[in-house]
């Protein structure tokens, strides 16, 4: 059974400035909820109950967060405001969570190569926070286990985009192995290729599940695509083995990391409270 789940939050945001120069983008709120929780949540009802965040400098409100406020606690209760802090209660006491630092911000595969001292030699899952699923059932991680559950190997999450927005995303080519259940074994990887460039338009989103080996092959991926080391091209070595499957997810995602898709995202989660 796979119990941890690695959040990569050392980024600076910076396509949120200047809101993020104090506060880490992951606690940018959705209604009432930070995008870090949202993440967490979808960990736990796939039934993962050890978070292990990699932060940075300026990164101390999640560990607040994820920690009992006895001032804020006291004075709050007995009123009718005390129920409201009920899940963050709830995530504390159901889940374990542990910390380090990415000293360098050398890109998603170093982030996960500095959470290795969390994580063991064990498989884990990853959520990039600012990539907010939802699903009307099953979390979009919930889904992911079950499909590592018949491989035992890397599971990516993937999705169509725009062909002309390759240039954003790791997009990978494949051949379908089950079209009852949208996955395709891994041929290709390629890390923000030119439209004109890309293998496809299915693009990884930021969900993943990954075998323990992926850290001995981190420490010798060499600096990618913006000089950084890249998750994508660590997994094409396990691709090469025909170790990683892409999975297309039910549900419906939001880049919470542009201002475009966190707006979208308020209004979605708005318009289904109010329902």
């Amino acid at each position: 059974m796979i119990q941890k789940c690695l959040f990569p939050a050392a980024g600076y945001g910076t396509r949120f400035l200047p809101a993020t120069k104090a506060t880490p983008k992951e606690m940018l709120p959705v209604l009432t909820k930070p995008l870090i929780q949202y993440g967490v949540e979808e960990a736990v009802e796939a039934g993962l109950n050890t978070m292990a965040i990699i932060t940075g400098r300026g990164k101390r409100a999640i560990e607040d967060h994820f920690d009992i406020s006895y001032e804020l606690e006291h004075q709050i209760k007995g009123s009718s405001k005390e129920p409201l802090l009920d899940e963050i209660r709830s995530l504390i006491n159901q889940c374990t969570f542990s910390y380090t630092r990415q000293v360098e911000m050398k890109g998603l595969g170093h982030a996960i190569l500095t959470g290795e001292t969390l994580i063991g030699n064990e498989p884990f899952a990853v959520i990039l926070a600012d990539d907010l699923c939802t699903n009307g059932h099953d979390s979009v991680l919930k889904q992911m286990l079950e499909v590592y559950e018949k491989y035992q190997c890397s599971i990516i999450a993937i999705e169509e985009v725009p062909k002309e927005e390759t240039y954003k995303y790791g997009v990978i080519a494949g051949n379908l192995v089950d079209n009852t259940n949208d996955t395709y074994r891994v041929t290709d990887m390629v890390e923000k290729p030119d439209p004109k460039e890309a293998p496809t338009n299915m693009a990884i989103i930021g969900r993943y599940i990954l075998t323990p080996d992926i850290f001995d092959i981190l420490r010798e991926t060499k600096p990618g695509k913006g000089g950084e080391i890249q998750i994508t091209d660590a997994l094409l070595e396990q691709a090469k083995k025909g170790k990683v499957i892409a999975y297309k997810f039910h549900g419906q995602r939001f880049d919470c990391g542009s201002v475009d898709g966190f707006v979208e995202a308020t209004n979605y989660f708005y318009n289904r409270m109010e329902a």
